[in-house]
């Protein structure tokens, strides 16, 4: 975006996964980075390892997302620090498996607060400066998931469904202004995805599955050509597309045989 600068790329959720991979893929671009997530000696190992092989800056902000006040600290931190954000990545969330009623209700509100409140926050707090530059961007991380209901993890696919269409809107809004904006949607990815959301009973957590690599790559590559919706995988790409002209009652019943119920 500016030959003479390299972008300075916040990343959430960067210890692991497609995170983990996007942070890989921007610093062989020469990007400075701020990595953030829970796990300090992931960031710590990561920005050590980003630091060698592609000689770029690597800031770590150890920073819990569950938590309300954390987007706001991790906005004035680098505004104390005189760290200036061009491109956002809004990577972090997580997901729960089992049925809504079943499933401890804390939880669930922990994951909009990551995969929806927080992301939305960080936007909201980054974006004016990159507007009034008139130059940057913001890569939001969603799933196929956002184009179906989810029986079986019902709030997770919910919130990707947010992300989505908050995204595609977004950058609707901000046409012209310099500032891009992109979401990517992976299907079923190799990651700890399901250790976290508790359970591989769901045929997501068997079927073919592309690696963290090849999706942050796509997802990358789209952004670049300023793509406002990027489905990773062709597979993909026709499972979407078939879900577009699939009766909602029987997509209902469908993601509920794939979820395992």
């Amino acid at each position: 975006m500016n030959a003479e600068k390299p972008d300075t790329v916040l990343i959430t959720g960067a210890s692991s996964g497609i995170g983990l991979e996007l942070a890989r893929c921007f610093a062989a671009e020469g990007a400075r980075l701020v990595l953030v997530a829970r796990n300090t000696a992931a960031l710590e190992s990561l920005a050590t390892e980003l630091r060698r092989d592609h000689q770029v800056e690597s800031v770590v902000l150890a920073a819990d997302l569950s938590q309300l006040e954390t987007p706001g600290k991790l906005f004035s931190d680098l505004k104390g620090r005189g760290i200036g954000v061009d491109i956002l990545v809004n990577n972090a969330g997580f997901g729960a498996y089992g049925l809504f009623a079943d499933l401890p209700l804390k939880r669930q509100l922990e994951m909009i607060q990551v995969n929806i409140t927080a992301l939305t926050e960080l936007t909201g707090l980054f974006l004016p400066d990159m507007i009034a530059r008139r130059r940057g961007g913001v890569l939001n991380v969603a799933s196929v998931a956002g184009f179906v209901p989810g029986p079986g993890m019902a709030v997770y696919y919910a919130t990707k469904a947010f992300v989505l269409s908050y995204t595609e809107a977004l950058a609707a809004e901000l046409k012209n202004t310099g500032v891009t904006v992109s979401v990517l949607c992976p299907g079923p990815t190799i990651t700890n995805f399901g250790e976290v959301a508790g359970s591989k009973k769901a045929k997501m957590f068997r079927v073919s599955s592309m690696s963290a690599e090849a999706v942050a790559k796509s997802g990358l590559r789209a952004f670049r050509r300023h793509k406002v919706v990027e489905i990773s995988g062709v597979k993909n790409k026709l499972l979407v597309c078939l879900i577009r002209f699939t009766p909602r009652t029987l997509v209902r019943k469908l993601a509920r045989k794939f979820n395992g119920l």
